[in-house]
């Protein structure tokens, strides 16, 4: 066989032995911003929220997270007798020089607790430098490119979200990341994670044996296509009651409440009488939900109504337009820090049935390249990737026979590149092309073709499944599950 230097032979360009040698002893770069990536890790504690504890601290001391990887569970390597952790990784502008960059890293660990005391060890925060520039460094307290990396699942599986093709080590310039990652021994299956409500089972998107989690409609409209005046009361014109006393309904982890119809054609509303809907449910029943371990979903597009729900308790802000309809929600998302729900969707409620044209690509290529983009100006303002959920937009911009074809194959939405890893909700239940297909006409009866439905998307991978029949629904979950998850 070959040596791969015979397949891919040196050129004048790619680094001797003299070459790498200067540059390792190299310890000054050119003033000016410089690329970096850093990995992120805690097996102690609240474990996602020390490593977004971390990026937040980064951020206040200026340097600028761009990017970051999804998070990942992994299993401990080294020393065996610890906690699972999670992992994860970030691309970071800076003007400080690998050393400086070094002893910031090291001074957030220290501010936030961080005791080694055993190498390898259990530590509720690590934030390792795996890459800065192309620089080549081998100083007492730093080497770059990260010499453990290369044989670290947990870092380079984060680290191929990010930077997939590029060279890691400048003496071997054939090989990229994904191509170390493919090396690697075959393992258990990893799987990211993506937070909830604090007391809320989070979402293991690429575990085979995962819960899929049920979302509870809440409607606090008069006008809701299917449910509208279940928990709104309008007795005269100059008053509304807000009904938030809990039920006995159960079987669902997530409720999402909204507070304006995005039916076609509907009237729309101010954000003020948006927020006088929505936030005396969610104070309401906060506290009843925290103990039930239930994250509660805020459904709106607009900013002022989500940072006004979060205030109130939300956990979720479930956005049908991706941030497209308030420039301000997007950045809105970021500064809370919450998980978000990015639902694919053109124009808006009112003009949305006559923007179903998906040529040339086609329908699933299409949803996937725009939601793409909507992930990129999400991770663009701030948003951590690791708190991004997605939806493929049933029955918005899509006709009967394209809400079919997302639900036969929601599993190449999970799979496509640059997406793969994130989480994905499924919103079908008593929608216009359930009842088209089964004769049924009143909304409320659908329950039979939404059960279907629901089974499908468990089938194409969905991990949430958002639902106005919670009990029966969540029935065909547990099903579904058993068949096709166990």
């Amino acid at each position: 066989m070959a040596s791969p230097w015979a397949q891919h032979p040196l050129k004048p360009s790619t680094p001797n032995k003299d070459d790498l040698a200067r540059l390792s002893n190299r310890l000054k770069v050119a003033p000016g911003k410089h690329t970096a990536y850093v990995a992120l890790g805690s097996n102690l504690g609240d474990r996602i929220g020390m490593i977004e504890k971390a990026c937040n601290e980064m951020a206040a001391r200026g340097i600028t997270i761009k990017r970051t990887s999804c998070l990942w569970e992994t299993e401990p390597m080294y020393v065996l007798d610890q906690e699972n952790f999670i992992n994860g990784a970030c691309e970071i502008e800076t003007t400080l020089e690998p050393l400086a960059l070094l002893d910031e890293l090291q001074s957030i660990e220290k501010s936030m607790g961080r005791k080694k005391i055993i190498d390898k060890g259990p530590r509720n925060i690590d934030l390792d430098i795996l890459l800065y520039d192309d620089l080549v460094l081998n100083h007492e307290r730093l080497q770059i490119p990260h010499p453990l990396m290369y044989e670290r699942e947990f870092v380079l599986r984060p680290l191929a979200e990010l930077i997939p093709g590029k060279t890691l080590d400048p003496a071997a310039p054939w090989k990229v990341t994904q191509d170390y990652l493919n090396a690697l021994p075959l393992s258990a299956p990893l799987s990211t994670i993506t937070p909830l409500g604090r007391s809320t089972e989070p979402i293991r998107a690429l575990q085979p044996s995962r819960k899929t989690h049920v979302m509870r409609i809440v409607n606090v409209t008069p006008d809701s296509f299917s449910d509208g005046g279940t928990y709104f009361k309008q007795s005269d014109a100059s008053s509304s009651e807000i009904k938030y006393e809990p039920d006995n309904i159960s079987g669902f982890s997530i409720v999402d409440v909204g507070g304006q119809t995005s039916a076609p054609g509907a009237k729309d509303i101010s954000s003020e009488e948006e927020i006088s809907r929505i936030c005396p449910f969610i104070e309401g029943t906060k506290a009843f939900y925290d103990r039930e371990k239930i994250a509660i979903s805020v459904d709106t597009y607009r900013a002022s109504v989500a940072e006004a729900a979060v205030k109130a308790g939300a956990d979720i802000i479930n956005d049908i337009s991706a941030g497209e309809l308030d420039p301000e929600m997007l950045p809105t998302m970021a500064r809370l820090g919450k998980t978000v729900c990015l639902m694919h969707m053109r124009g808006t409620p009112a003009t949305m049935n006559s923007l179903t044209d998906y040529s040339p690509d086609g329908l699933i290529p299409t949803i996937a390249k725009e939601l793409l983009a909507r992930v990129e100006a999400a991770e663009a303002a701030g948003i951590r990737r690791w708190r991004i959920i997605l939806d493929p937009g049933i029955g918005f911009a899509k006709t009967a026979d394209q809400n079919l074809e997302i639900l036969r194959r929601l599993d190449e939405l999970r799979d496509w590149p640059g997406l793969r890893g994130l989480p994905w909700l499924v919103g079908s239940s008593r929608k216009g092309f359930v009842g088209k297909i089964t004769n049924v006409t009143e909304p409320r009866d659908r329950i039979w073709g939404t059960a279907a439905t629901v089974a499908a998307a468990v089938q194409g991978g969905a991990d949430i499944v958002r639902v106005h029949d919670v009990e029966e629904m969540a029935q065909v979950a547990k099903m579904s599950d058993a068949i096709w998850r166990s």
